[in-house]
């Protein structure tokens, strides 16, 4: 029986709008450029799975880890302390600067799980502050639960957050589903934990987006989240 649906946020409830200047606009409008290799070593897929307690101590804490990493990267780019600060300021204030809504059918199925007396619990990659984004987006009452690797001390797919959301929504592995839209955060780490892994894929996504790879077993691929309510009641 599935007590509860744990579901990633960006681009599983949400998309943007809008964005900020990329990092690459932010250096040029500086007067720099990122090389090849330091694109490659600094993107943020490349933190994926790793444990931070000490940054996620606190708001200010988190803050400060993500500003020294992002000074790392301007250092690895060759730029010199004269500039350094500022860029890093650019870079993080472009980073925060976006508008983001709810992909179309995301309220009715999260209304839908609650009234099937299911909890709800967001568990993202994201900062200290994902609450102000799911009000941004208009679902921040629509979830019971948000857990964010800022806070939990580690990122997916590693355990130490998947557990941490587990325990907040009183569930074992087997009484949850994971549903969410990266392969490798959303479905092989919830897997890994002991839960069912829902992947989402939506059709609009074909050319934007590398292909999905096979689904492997006893993961479902969904093209949207109304495919999660048509799961729970084959459960």
């Amino acid at each position: 029986m599935i007590s509860a649906v744990l579901v990633d946020f960006y681009g599983t409830l949400v998309r943007a709008e809008s964005w900020g200047p990329t990092r690459e606009e932010v250096f040029a409008n500086r007067g720099f450029t990122i090389p090849d290799e330091a694109r490659r070593r600094w993107g943020d897929e490349h933190i994926d799975g790793l444990e931070h307690i000490e940054p996620s101590r606190s708001a200010e804490d988190y803050r400060m880890w993500e500003r020294e990493r992002l000074r790392q990267m301007v250092g690895a780019c060759g730029v010199g302390a004269d500039d350094a600060e500022v860029l890093v300021d650019d870079l993080y204030a472009a980073a925060k600067s976006f508008t983001l809504v709810a992909y179309g059918e995301v309220p009715e199925v999260l209304a839908g799980l609650h009234r099937r007396g299911v909890t709800v619990a967001v568990c993202s990659n994201w900062d200290w502050h994902l609450d102000r984004a799911l009000a941004q987006a208009g679902l921040d009452q629509l979830v019971d639960l948000v857990v964010t690797s800022a806070r939990a001390g580690a990122r997916k797919p590693h355990p130490r957050i998947f557990r941490h959301t587990l325990e907040l929504c009183g569930v074992v592995p087997g009484q949850a589903l994971f549903v969410g839209d990266s392969w490798g955060p959303d479905v092989e780490g919830p897997r890994a934990a002991g839960m069912r892994a829902v992947h989402v894929w939506r059709p609009e996504w074909a050319g934007n987006r590398p292909d999905p790879p096979p689904v492997a077993d006893g993961v479902v691929r969904i093209p949207d989240l109304r495919g999660v309510l048509d799961l729970l009641q084959l459960t």
